[in-house]
């Protein structure tokens, strides 16, 4: 069987934590932050995990996590 290709987009983007469940970043913390409070900012920092309902198609886009 040949080997499958990674989306390389995906692949910058998500880890697989110990358990195999998928981390990701949180959106909106690239710009525009002067409006947003601190504790808003901080939340936005810290990583969450991919929903079950999206995991699967995460998944499919990196065989090999």
């Amino acid at each position: 069987m040949p080997k499958l290709k990674t989306r390389k987009s995906a692949a910058r983007r998500f880890k697989a934590t110990g358990s195999g469940k998928i981390k990701r970043r949180k959106a909106f913390k690239s710009h525009l932050l002067e409006h947003k409070s601190s504790t808003r900012k901080n939340d936005m920092s810290k990583m969450a995990l991919v929903h079950e309902s999206n995991e699967e198609n995460v998944r499919l886009m990196l065989p090999y996590l």
